[in-house]
């Protein structure tokens, strides 16, 4: 068995190269979407980036509204990474990397105001629809923030409302043909500075080589939403608009993705 390490990582990417003969901007394929597998979600997807694979399950209930939003409903992300997924990964209360995670996908969509949230209201001051989005590693094999990105947002496609009856009782075992009002649709970019190289879609090894790396969230017209550093090795003003320009670049790359798997 070949042990990859991180020198090894960071003496190809110097040169340019990666040990999957990738280009440093290249990502692993293929990346596939399966849509509706689960039975009890309003809207479910599983999203395989090379050996990565993450599902995002969308869950919608009515609560009471909040006091400084009485016309709105809202949203919640939450990341549970499996120890099935990665031997790095324990049983128990979600650790610093699963609590980011949730962060990341969530700060992406709300700062973006990706769902109109009014539309969600049910009785102003009273009740609102909310939506919680629940990630789940099934197996990392690296660049978990991208993977969980396209699949939070192709669980969000395909959810539909459940029918609600007279009383206001929730029918779960039935579902509408009402979609949840998306109007942008941001998706997360990593980029990865490894040994002063720009490169994404990173495998764990790779990661483990990597200096730095900043997540950008942007949407189908390039506006950017929400970013996240990571890494204890600074970047230049120049080395940002450069993972910008990469960014926006990559992100219109998983939308096609995106669309290709998923009617919007």
């Amino acid at each position: 068995m070949i042990i990859i390490n991180t020198e090894t990582i960071k003496g190809l990417a110097k040169d340019g190269k990666r040990m999957d003969l990738r280009g440093m901007l290249e990502y692993r394929s293929p990346i596939s979407i399966d849509l509706d597998i689960s039975f009890t979600a309003e809207g479910s997807a599983k999203v395989t980036m090379g050996d990565t694979v993450v599902i995002a399950g969308v869950k919608l209930s009515i609560e009471k509204t909040y006091g400084d939003t009485p016309d709105e409903g809202g949203i919640t992300v939450n990341a549970e990474l499996l120890p099935l997924s990665s031997s790095e990964y324990e049983s128990g209360p979600p650790g610093i990397k699963a609590v980011e995670l949730a962060r990341v996908i969530d700060r992406g969509i709300r700062e973006s105001k990706a769902i109109d949230l009014k539309k969600l209201c049910v009785k102003p001051g009273e009740k609102a629809w909310f939506i919680t989005v629940d990630i789940i590693s099934i197996n990392d094999a690296g660049n978990l923030f991208d993977a969980a990105g396209l699949a939070a947002l192709a669980a969000l496609r395909t959810a539909r409302f459940p029918v609600v009856d007279e009383k206001g009782v929730i029918d779960y075992k039935h579902k509408t043909d009402v979609k949840i009002p998306i109007v942008k649709e941001p998706l997360p970019v990593t980029v990865y500075k490894v040994n002063g190289q720009l490169m994404v879609d990173l495998t764990v090894a790779e990661e483990k080589a990597a200096e730095s790396r900043l997540t950008v969230g942007c949407d189908a017209h390039g506006v950017i939403s929400a970013l996240q550093k990571g890494g204890t090795t600074p970047l230049s003003a120049v080395e940002i608009g450069h993972i910008l320009d990469i960014a926006i670049e990559k992100s219109s790359f998983l939308r096609g993705v995106l669309d290709k798997f998923v009617k919007a």
